[in-house]
């Protein structure tokens, strides 16, 4: 607490105190009486503390102040005025505004941004506005561009599933309340370009031309070119996410995320070449500032490079002015100044990762350096003057090795809680990773921007730089690539939650029409399916490492559907040694025919089960099937899937259906088998017809999670059959209303829980 009254630190209480009173605001938002009675209170204060000021009254009022601040900043906003006018349906509107964030173009062509509208019109009527909208549109904006876009203003979705990254939330702390999806590229009119922010538009037409000068030359590497662009100007939506993931788990991902470490590289590099021209150190000073500010800019003024340019310049400011600065005063200074240009950013994760990890170098990394050196440093009693040539050599290197390390273990510990609670993830070999890379990022970004100089006078010259830098980006991506895939380097943990004593837990992941199905019983983990590629990606690896799944027991695959199998290949380099267990029927699938090859070149040999073959998951799981039979043939995929029928010790019966139809349905009541079955998972046939009259009359099942999507039609669930379910008394789950469904099993009960909207099933009530 020293730091809150020591008198050359003063920022340090003041954003301490900033912070409080924003968290309260945002915990117990004021009514509009209680904001207005409050104001006038805090004028009172302010009046009487400017008479007679102390430094706990101050720090009180900056507390109240952001309080206020925050109050008025969240509530009756532009944005959640028009979202209420609209209502909870999409609307058709047409919409005018300008662009004001760079557009990101998705592999499907379609470009993403920000629109600030100037107005919209819908229902026959015009109607002004300055709320921000997100849009998706297949056209070419650039920022600054006033467009007349015709589209369907939609809610923008919560997450789905456990895992998923919530943009609901992220959007709305931005108050960006509605999506507005242009489906056609003549449906968007460019009225003018040239608009917004001038500095802003000088920033971005500027990082074009940074980007090109940085890739020329190499035009065969794109790989190379995306980790260039984002390790030197911040541009991480372009990399590659097979190249981004090997970063994330050695905790090396920060070098795409221009912070203090590239802000602090390019003032350095400027500072020499300041010296190199004889500049004054006013002078000098006077020059970097700007071009620090200049360089958070063209970065996308991301809060990281926004708070190490702020910090910089605080720093340099005191060259200028003569006067001593303070490391930790100047890190709660640009605390300050963002949360007064936006009190939301104390709940974003860009700001506490940031704060934290320089706010532990700062504290942490010097007696952390201390500490290492005590077993490095030579006698105590011997003059540092005596040590000559080799051993003085080695002992520099050791003092350095000390302060890297001091400084990498520092920066790891401040983040650990945060990336724990954020991403799931614990990196120990980090501490290694970032000794090896910061330094190669140095010499990048020294290249870069001898690059960037030379390329107006001596282009051949900015070349060389480039393929030096290509040589440089190959031995950092190795390197990270090799660590990342180092035992126990890294590993995930499961979210913090009060632990329960399950026989199992199943968890059926919404993923659209496909299915993807996790269940955890003891130390094993099973997936039914793995959704297709695109969904594995987004919902399924992110749910298990949510979840802390480090390693898979088994993957049982249904049918050979795309949907339900199509992210198997990437399953398999995420988990190379996993038990597969494949349906014996032959299809016709060619997906199917592709995965069962690469099971031959990777050396697996899956388990082929039919109807008859039992297998057990775990002392407590086991698993029967059901169908179909060995060697039965079909032309539809949907008919061939396998129906898996679980038992969970001691009596709760589970069946698995997939996408089974009618005719599965009339095999197994043809079987003779005993169906009865407490829950049924099941997809939607193509031909739409299942859950037929005389099935649920042999099941009996007290709980049905279903598949239910509005396209294409079969996929839908009937609202007749919806009717036929509740009046036998079964409880529907349908998984467009619920998202994802978790199932815990206890001995003696069961318990349902939809991921959307928090509706909870115990078998006891039922």
């Amino acid at each position: 607490m020293k730091f809150l009254y020591a008198p050359r630190q003063p920022f340090v209480g003041l954003s301490l105190a900033a912070a409080i009173g924003i968290t309260i605001a945002d915990v117990f938002p004021l009514p509009g009486a209680a904001l207005v009675a409050v104001t006038i209170i805090l004028a009172i204060c302010t009046v009487i503390v400017a008479c007679r000021p102390t430094l706990v009254a101050t720090y009180a009022i900056v507390g109240v102040g952001f309080l206020l601040l925050h109050s008025f900043e969240t509530s009756n906003t532009e944005g959640q005025r028009l979202a209420d006018e609209l209502g909870g349906r999409p609307r058709v509107v047409t919409a005018i505004g300008c662009v004001i964030t760079e557009p990101k173009i998705a592999p499907s062509g379609f470009a993403s941004f920000l629109l600030k509208l100037d107005s919209i019109e819908f229902e026959g009527r015009r109607q002004p506005t300055r709320a921000v909208w997100q849009v998706r549109w297949k056209g070419a904006p650039e920022f600054g561009d006033e467009l007349k876009l015709f589209g369907i203003a939609e809610v923008i979705e919560p997450p789905r599933n456990p895992g998923e990254f919530d943009m609901r939330s992220y959007l709305a702390s931005h108050d960006v309340r509605r999506m507005l999806f242009v489906r056609y590229i003549e449906d968007g009119t460019l009225i003018r370009r040239g608009g917004g922010n001038p500095i802003l538009r000088l920033a971005q037409k500027s990082r074009a031309w940074m980007q090109n000068a940085l890739c020329r030359g190499l035009e065969n590497a794109p790989e190379v070119q995306n980790f260039l662009s984002g390790i030197v100007l911040g541009l991480r939506h372009q990399t590659p996410e097979d190249i981004e993931e090997p970063f994330q788990q050695t905790g090396t991902l920060h070098l795409f995320a221009v912070a203090g470490l590239h802000v602090g590289i390019i003032a350095a590099l400027l500072w020499m070449l300041a010296m190199v021209a004889r500049l004054s150190r006013k002078w000098a000073a006077a020059l970097i500032i700007p071009l620090l500010l200049f360089y958070a800019a063209v970065t996308g003024l991301h809060v990281s490079s926004v708070r190490a340019a702020v910090m910089s310049s605080v720093l340099l400011g005191g060259l200028f002015f003569e006067r001593k600065v303070f490391v930790l005063n100047s890190l709660a200074a640009a605390a300050f100044f963002l949360l007064c240009w936006n009190t939301n950013e104390l709940f974003s994760t860009g700001f506490q990762l940031s704060f934290a990890v320089v706010g532990a170098i700062i504290l942490l990394a010097d007696p952390f350096a201390e500490f290492l050196q005590r077993w490095t440093a030579p006698d105590p009693f011997l003059p540092r003057s005596l040590l000559r040539g080799p051993r003085l050599r080695m002992h520099a290197a050791f003092e350095w090795l000390c302060r890297g390390t001091g400084v990498s273990l520092a920066a790891w510990a401040g983040s650990l809680p945060l990336v724990l609670w954020y991403f799931y993830i614990v990196t120990p070999i980090s501490l290694v990773a970032n000794l090896i890379v910061v330094p190669i990022a140095f010499f990048i970004l020294a290249i870069a921007l001898l690059s960037l100089l030379s390329t107006p006078l001596l282009p051949g010259l900015a070349v060389i730089f480039n393929n030096g830098n290509w040589l440089l980006a190959q031995i950092v991506i190795g390197i990270v690539q090799f660590l990342a895939n180092v035992p126990g380097g890294h590993f995930y943990v499961e979210h913090p939650h009060w632990p329960e004593k399950l026989v199992a837990k199943i968890t059926v992941l919404d993923v659209g029409a496909g299915a993807a199905v996790h269940l955890q019983t003891g130390s094993a983990n099973w997936l039914f399916d793995c959704g297709n590629e695109r969904n594995y990606q987004r919902v399924v690896r992110e749910y298990l490492h949510w979840a802390g799944i480090n390693r898979l027991s088994g993957l049982l695959l249904s049918h050979g559907d795309a949907l339900h199998l199509g992210g198997t290949t990437q399953l398999l380099d995420d988990f190379p040694r996993i038990r597969v267990v494949d349906n014996a029927a032959p299809d016709h699938s060619a997906v199917h025919r592709r995965l069962q090859q690469l099971f031959r070149e990777h050396g697996i040999e899956p388990d082929n089960l039919a109807a008859g073959d039992s297998f057990r998951l775990s002392p407590d799981v086991t698993a029967r099937v059901l169908f179909p039979p060995r060697n039965f043939s079909s032309p539809v995929a949907d008919d061939q899937a396998s129906v898996i029928h679980l038992l969970v010790a001691p009596a709760t019966w589970i069946l698995f259906m997939s996408d089974s139809g009618i005719k599965t349905e009339q095999a197994l009541l043809a079987s003779g088998l005993n169906l009865q079955s407490d829950i049924i998972i099941k997809g939607q046939h193509h031909s739409g017809e299942s859950g037929s009259d005389a099935f649920l009359d042999a099941t009996r099942p007290r709980l049905i999670i279903a598949t239910s999507r509005d396209f294409p039609d079969y996929e839908r669930i009937s609202d007749a059959w919806v009717e036929k379910v509740r009046q036998r008394g079964i409880k529907l789950l349908r998984q467009d209303n619920a998202g994802a469904v978790t199932v815990s099993f206890r001995q003696d009960s069961w318990e349902a829980q939809s991921y959307l909207t928090g509706e909870i099933l115990r078998s006891s009530n039922h």
